[in-house]
């Protein structure tokens, strides 16, 4: 029995359409990281193509058929290897694909050396095309954050928060080697002190001294990226948002800012 495909029928209405795809696909993959190693996760897919105004649309089921086929291998290259592979079966100019997952890393508590896993929220997405591709990585850190002002006025302590560094960095290239991890330690030393899943008492003490004689408002540790980060020829543009969960007011800080900054910016 010959099946009829509706999708390669043509179309005769004269509308191209931009992306069409999948989104919210949940997939167990396994993600490269800083070590060399993999780990397992689950990421949340989001893969499009453009559809020429002759074509009537996307074979979904292909979608689906790419990122199985390069689920165990995913790290900048072979994303948009992925991408590639995916606008080339599709028959399409373009292709994305985006895929947000939690990525763990060890850590060690600064004290005793105690081990455990921290989770980050990252994101990395690629985009295919007949001029080449495009790679972009994004990751959110917590770090704590203890007030300047704060400490500067109080007769003893200073009020701290939870703060949250976002980072996003477009790669001159997927071969560069930068990866979430590096996008990680440099969120970490933007703030008064990193976070820990597992913390004994000489760790605690050592993290709240610590991060009292380094006290940072959100436009610090804003600042302190793109400082970081700016110069780095691994990176061809960037973004940072910051935001403090204040302990004190009803209400968040936020700094945010892009580089390289935009000509006549501030003038």
């Amino acid at each position: 029995m010959t099946l009829i495909d509706v999708q390669a029928l043509p179309d005769e209405r004269g509308v191209p359409l931009e992306t069409v795809g999948v989104d919210g696909l949940r997939y167990p993959v396994l993600v490269r990281d800083g070590q060399g190693n993999k780990r397992d996760t689950v990421a949340t897919m989001t893969m499009t193509i453009d559809v020429e105004a002759e074509v009537k649309g996307a074979h979904l089921s292909r979608f689906v058929e790419v990122l199985h086929a390069w689920r165990d291998q995913l790290d900048a290259a072979t994303m948009l290897l992925m991408a590639d592979d995916l606008r080339q079966r599709m028959g399409s100019l373009t292709a994305t694909v985006s895929a947000a997952f939690v990525y763990f890393l060890e850590r060690q508590a600064p004290a005793t050396g105690a081990a455990s896993f921290m989770d980050y929220p990252c994101r990395i997405t690629v985009i295919s095309g007949p001029a080449g591709g495009r790679v972009s990585l994004r990751t959110e850190v917590a770090v704590t954050s203890v007030c300047p002002c704060s400490k500067a006025i109080s007769d003893y302590g200073a009020h701290n928060q939870r703060g949250r560094v976002t980072i996003e960095a477009d790669l001159a290239s997927p071969a560069t080697g930068l990866w979430f991890d590096d996008l990680i330690a440099v969120a970490e030393q933007a703030g008064s002190s990193p976070l820990y899943a597992l913390l004994k008492r000489p760790d605690e003490r050592y993290v709240t001294m610590a991060a009292h004689d380094n006290p940072v408002f959100v436009e610090d540790m804003a600042r302190n990226v793109v400082i970081a980060l700016r110069d780095d020829p691994r990176i061809n543009r960037g973004w940072v948002r910051v935001v403090n969960d204040e302990s004190i007011h009803n209400h968040v800080a936020f700094a945010q800012v892009s580089w390289p900054v935009p000509s006549g910016a501030g003038s």
